[in-house]
């Protein structure tokens, strides 16, 4: 099962990239973070199915500590960098649709860079501070991680009663910067409904959600499951249920985002046939 899912993303994220960075009518704001946006998840689904399928072949659950934090840092990395890329492909679906007269000024090469930059920079000092905060705890409770990568809620229930205090600040903190992301985006949609809505031609609507719709799937289920994930209330936490939300968030975006993103996108899929 993951290396059909792991195939079916590097096949699709891979023929995202390229059909992005060959094809010149493919060279704007939107295609430029969707480019980013497959690089991320081609991260961070690398970063913990193929060590899963080696330890399963190998019939041994074995990860070292070097690799253990190698683990922690590239699946915070990539899963933090790649929301907050969502929330800045929200602000250009703004732009576009609400203030399309300064879009060449707001979303010009440059700024874009300078946002994509932002989100992987983001994501960056977040993994460093999230590794640093839970590998700086000692383990009293063994050293079994009951998820098939390291993922630290898993870690920090091995950690000694009171020495997760100082990780656990970096998680609220992390918290609300995501939060803070959630609510921008949701009033971006908002104001892009309201714009849509106002359009007069039914076809000029249908462009506009057709652009839309698939980053709004994308960060539904995104967050949906993380949120899911790691705020479930602890009477309906069991191992299964756990392992079964780490693949919904880890696993299966990387390889459904592509899809999602070309459904209904006339030039993506135009680029894909050439």
């Amino acid at each position: 099962l993951f290396l059909g899912i792991y195939l079916a993303a590097l096949l699709d994220n891979g023929l995202i990239i390229t059909a992005i960075a060959c094809d010149h009518r493919l060279h704007t704001p939107m295609y430029f973070f969707l480019l980013n946006l497959s690089i991320l998840d081609l991260g961070s689904i690398s970063t913990t199915v193929p060590k899963s399928m080696a330890n399963s072949l190998r019939d041994t659950r074995a990860i070292s500590y070097s690799g253990c934090a190698a683990q922690v840092f590239f699946i915070v990395f990539f899963i933090l960098a790649e929301y907050f890329l969502l929330t800045v492909m929200a602000y250009d679906r703004f732009v576009a649709i609400c203030r399309p007269l300064h879009y060449a000024t707001l979303m010009g090469s440059r700024a874009c860079v300078k946002m994509a930059a932002a989100a992987w920079g983001t994501g960056f000092l977040n993994a460093v501070l999230h590794t640093a905060g839970t590998f700086s705890i000692p383990l009293c409770q063994g050293n079994a991680v009951e998820q098939f990568f390291c993922e630290i809620a898993q870690i920090l229930k091995l950690s000694c009663s009171d020495s997760y205090l100082r990780e656990a600040g970096v998680i609220v903190v992390s918290a609300c910067l995501v939060l803070g992301c959630f609510i921008f985006i949701v009033l971006s949609y908002v104001q892009i409904f309201t714009a849509v809505l106002r359009i007069p031609s039914e076809q000029g609507r249908h462009k506009a959600f057709s652009t839309c719709l698939p980053h709004m799937v994308v960060v539904s289920l995104f967050v949906s499951t993380i949120i899911f994930a790691h705020l479930k209330p602890p009477s309906i936490s069991s191992p299964a249920l756990d392992l079964v939300m780490a693949v919904l968030y880890s696993v299966v975006p990387p390889a459904v985002n592509p899809l999602i993103y070309s459904m209904r996108n006339k030039e993506l899929k135009d680029a894909l046939r050439k």
